[in-house]
């Protein structure tokens, strides 16, 4: 099959698609890999990594399109909606929930869209999780920078010092992220609160975290006695293929301290913060209320060498299957069945439908 890897164009977005060992992986099964000059440069990849692991190079984003399969990253944004032909296979991260403009586009194309954030195995979501595990990190990460008094945070050490006390991290949803973002908070010393419905999963926290995590029941009233004092709030709530609800209102948000920050994980699927928009790396981040809001929806793309393999051990194996078997793959794998969003011109994933009823 011929399989194309377009550079993505988001906002410094530096991932790639599909990395050279991947490259290799494919071009050894015969499939021939047609690669965008420059797709791998941000993630540390050589045009010369690509033709040595056998792909072949071209300038033209057109001609990265023009390939009965196209593995990226991101969603496609408008500039490459036209790009996107009849008949060919779509395989990326799409997030379709929050944005009904590429949902109709991807509709009006004719492709068959699979999204990586909704391929299930036994309720898991294989090829979401190394992504949240990096963006979790990174939600603490940056929280802790933006909570510098020069980046126009509180000045608060979430580890703090002996004699004064860390900083409040509260997380809203134990999964995935909200794990990453405790193990990352909890190893700078910070207090560490997590709110999750899922009693079984508090207790599994419990055994992770014993009690250097305040485990807590998601509920209104716990929620709005936690957020005021809260140094750092994140984001974390996945409700697969909608939007999360609001848990975080916007007189929650102004009763917050002057410097606090929010960093809302779940931000491209639209999140879970009332007064949080999607930002990006070159300005991530705006002030309401007098609480610093980062809004970054593709955050793992701040490491993108990390990011770009650990998103290929988990995708690589799905691609090789789509490209030897194009659609009937989908026939005979029923974890990468679930992550068909649009097919001949249709929506057909429930959740996302469930979004969109009129489509």
């Amino acid at each position: 099959m011929n399989i194309g890897v377009p550079k993505e164009i988001k906002d410094q977005e530096f991932r790639v698609g599909l990395s050279p060992s991947s490259v290799k992986v494919l071009s050894d099964r015969g499939h021939r890999v047609v690669v965008q000059t420059e797709a791998g440069s941000g993630a540390g990849f050589t045009d010369a990594d690509y033709q040595a692991a056998g792909a072949t190079l071209t300038d033209s984003a057109e001609d990265a399109w023009n390939q009965a399969l196209v593995v990226k990253v991101k969603e496609p944004l408008p500039a490459e909606y036209s790009l996107i032909q009849p008949g060919q296979l779509l395989f990326t991260y799409l997030h379709l929930a929050a944005n009904r403009t590429l949902t109709e586009s991807l509709i009006k194309s004719g492709a068959h869209a699979i999204a990586y954030e909704t391929v299930e195995v036994n309720h898991q979501r294989p090829l979401l999780t190394p992504m949240s595990i990096i963006a979790g990190r990174l939600s603490v990460q940056f929280g802790a920078q933006y909570l510098e008094r020069q980046r126009g945070g509180r000045g608060v050490l979430l580890g703090g010092v002996p004699g004064v006390r860390p900083g409040n991290v509260v997380i809203l949803g134990g999964g995935v992220v909200g794990t990453e973002a405790a193990r990352m908070a909890v190893g700078l010393g910070a207090r560490v609160q997590i709110f999750d419905v899922n009693v079984e999963r508090l207790g599994y926290l419990e055994t992770l975290f014993g009690s250097r995590v305040e485990l807590l029941y998601s509920s209104a009233p716990e929620i709005q006695s936690a957020v005021p004092t809260a140094d750092l709030v994140i984001g974390a709530v996945l409700v697969p293929g909608r939007r999360p609800p609001i848990l975080v209102s916007r007189d929650l948000v102004a009763q917050m301290r002057p410097g606090s920050v929010i960093v809302d994980v779940a931000v491209d699927q639209g999140g879970c913060i009332e007064t949080l928009r999607p930002t990006s790396h070159s300005e991530p981040t705006y002030v309401e209320a007098g609480v610093l809001h980062y809004g970054v929806p593709n955050m793992p793309g701040a490491v993108p060498w990390t990011a770009t393999q650990a998103l290929n051990n988990s995708t690589l194996p799905y691609v090789i299957k789509l490209a030897n078997e194009g659609l009937k793959a989908l026939d005979s794998d029923a974890s990468l069945a679930e992550g068909l969003n649009v097919t001949e011109r249709k929506l057909i994933h429930p959740a996302v439908k469930e979004v969109f009823p009129d489509l």
